[in-house]
C-alpha cells in the first residue's frame, strides 16, 4: 500500500513539473563587432634616382634637365643618291673668270687655317683643288652625261641646311649702281659720297673675350668714352661730317645714293664722261634697317607694292619725306676709290651671275658652290612676266650686312639698269650646295 501511495505521489510531482511555464535560458547581451582600423596605404616604392652623366645619383627633388636637340650644322654632306643634277644655264667663260678670281685669292690666303664643313675640316688647298678640278672637267669637251658622272664621282657635296633646318635658302640679288656726279659741289651735284673718317674706331671684341670672337663695334671717342658713331640722320640731316674734307665726290640724286649704300659699291659718271669706281671702305656700326617695313607700317605703300621698284618710285616721288624715311635706317656706308670694280670681300672683281655673297662665319670665302632656284623673265619696263627654274655653278666671293645665317644668299647681277631690275626682282627660295674634291682616306 505504501508503495502504491509513493508511486502516486511521484506521478503527481512529475505532472506538476511538466505543467510549469518553460523558462528560456538567460542569454548574454550580444557584443558589438570589434572595430577594425584600416591599415595605412602602403607606401609606393620610390623610383630609382636618375643617374647623371658623371655617374652621381641626382636627388629626387632635383628635376632631370630635358635633352636639348643638337642644332644642325650649316652644311650637311649628302649621299651620292641625293646629289642634284649639275646643269648650268650660263656660259663657261663667265665661270672660268670667277674661278680664276678665287684662285688668286687662295694664293694670298694659303697660310690661313682650315674651315669646318659638316664633320670634316677642309683646307685652303682642298678648296683650291676643287676649283681647278671642276674647271678641268668642264673644259674636257666630253658629253654632258660623262661630265655629270665625273662630277658625281669626284666631289663630296655639302648642302646648306638653311635657316629652318629644311634646306630652304632665300635668294636675293644685288647690283652695282651707276650715278652721275662731280668732284666739286654744285647746285646740281650737292649730295656727298664720304670716305672713311679717321675718328671712326673699330673695336674687335674677340681680343677682349673669346666668346665675342668675330664681333665688332665701331664708334668714336667722346670725353674719354667710346660712343656709337654718328647715325645716318646725324650725318645727312645734321651735317656731322661737313667741313672735314671727307667728300670723294658729289652726286645729283639722294635716292640713288641711298641704294648705292645698300649695294656697297658703284660707279660715278663724272661731268667729263670719265667713270669713278668706288668700293666699300667702312660702315658706321649702326644696325641696318630696311625702309620697307617702315613704309608698310606707316601705310605709305601696300603689301602688293612692297618691291624694290615700287619703293624706289615712292621715294623719288616724295622728296619731302626722305629725311624721315631714310633716317629710319641708321646704318651708313663710307667708300673708297678703287681702280676696278666692283670689289668683293675676297678683294677681287665680282663676276655677274657667278659671284654670290654668303655668311663668312658659316661658309668659306672663295669656295665653289652650286645653286638651284627660280629667276624672273622681265619686260622692258622691268616688270616680271614669268618665272623659270635655273641652276648654275657659282663662287662665294662676297659678304653683305644682312646676309647672315645658312639661309641667305645674295647673287651679284652686274652693273647698270638691267642688272638693277633683275636684282630688284629676286626674292626666291632655293637650294645651296658646296663642292669639295674627295680626298684619299
Amino acid at each position: 500500500m505504501f508503495h502504491k501511495f509513493a508511486l502516486f505521489v511521484l506521478v503527481l510531482y512529475c505532472l506538476s513539473g511538466c505543467a510549469a511555464p518553460a523558462r528560456k535560458p538567460a542569454t548574454r547581451p550580444a557584443q558589438p563587432p570589434p572595430v577594425v582600423k584600416p591599415l595605412p596605404p602602403a607606401a609606393k616604392p620610390a623610383p630609382p634616382s636618375p643617374i647623371s652623366p658623371s655617374g652621381i645619383p641626382i636627388p629626387p627633388e632635383i628635376p632631370v634637365p630635358s635633352v636639348v636637340p643638337k642644332p644642325l650644322p650649316p652644311l650637311v654632306r649628302l649621299p651620292t643618291d641625293q646629289f642634284p643634277l649639275f646643269t648650268d644655264d650660263m656660259d663657261l667663260a663667265s665661270l672660268e673668270t670667277a674661278v680664276e678670281k678665287s684662285l688668286q685669292y687662295y694664293k694670298r690666303a694659303a697660310g690661313k687655317g682650315p674651315v669646318r664643313m659638316d664633320d670634316t675640316w677642309v683646307s685652303v688647298k682642298d678648296l683650291q683643288d676643287s676649283l681647278i678640278t671642276l674647271r678641268e672637267i668642264l673644259r674636257s669637251g666630253e658629253t654632258a652625261e660623262v661630265r655629270q658622272t665625273r662630277i658625281r664621282e669626284t666631289f663630296d657635296v655639302y648642302q646648306s641646311t638653311g635657316s629652318d633646318g629644311k634646306n630652304n635658302v632665300l635668294f636675293t640679288g644685288y647690283f652695282e649702281s651707276i650715278l652721275k656726279g662731280s668732284l666739286k659741289k654744285t647746285e646740281e651735284y650737292r649730295y656727298p659720297v664720304y670716305k672713311a673718317p679717321d675718328d671712326a674706331i673699330t673695336v674687335n671684341l674677340g681680343k677682349f673675350r673669346d666668346r665675342y670672337k668675330n664681333e665688332q663695334l665701331i664708334g668714336r671717342v667722346k670725353n674719354g668714352e667710346l660712343v656709337p658713331y654718328y647715325s645716318r640722320s646725324e650725318i645727312e640731316n645734321q651735317g656731322s661730317l661737313a667741313g672735314r674734307n671727307l667728300e670723294l665726290a658729289w652726286v645729283d640724286d639722294p635716292v640713288d645714293l641711298y641704294f648705292m649704300h645698300t649695294q656697297g659699291s658703284g660707279k660715278i659718271e663724272m661731268t667729263d664722261g670719265s667713270l669713278l669706281q668706288i668700293g666699300y671702305a667702312l660702315k658706321n656700326g649702326r644696325p641696318f634697317q630696311s625702309v620697307s617695313p617702315y613704309l608698310l607700317k606707316m601705310g605709305k605703300i601696300t603689301p602688293q607694292e612692297n618691291s624694290y621698284k615700287e619703293i624706289k618710285k615712292y621715294l623719288k616721288e616724295h622728296p619731302d619725306e626722305l629725311s624721315e624715311i631714310l633716317g629710319h635706317n641708321e646704318s651708313f656706308i663710307f667708300f673708297r676709290i678703287v681702280r676696278e670694280g666692283p670689289i668683293g670681300a675676297i678683294e677681287e672683281i665680282l663676276t655677274p651671275g657667278r659671284s654670290i655673297a654668303t655668311d663668312p662665319d658659316l661658309f668659306p670665302k672663295g669656295a665653289l658652290a652650286f645653286i638651284r632656284a627660280r629667276k624672273p623673265i622681265l619686260d622692258k619696263e622691268g616688270n616680271v612676266e614669268s618665272w623659270i627654274p635655273y641652276s648654275r655653278f657659282v663662287v662665294s666671293q662676297d659678304v653683305g650686312g644682312v646676309i647672315k645665317g645658312a639661309g641667305r644668299v645674295d647673287l651679284f647681277c652686274g652693273s647698270g639698269g638691267e642688272a638693277e631690275m633683275l636684282a630688284g626682282s629676286l626674292k626666291e627660295r632655293g637650294e645651296l650646295y658646296f663642292l669639295v674634291k674627295k680626298r684619299a682616306n
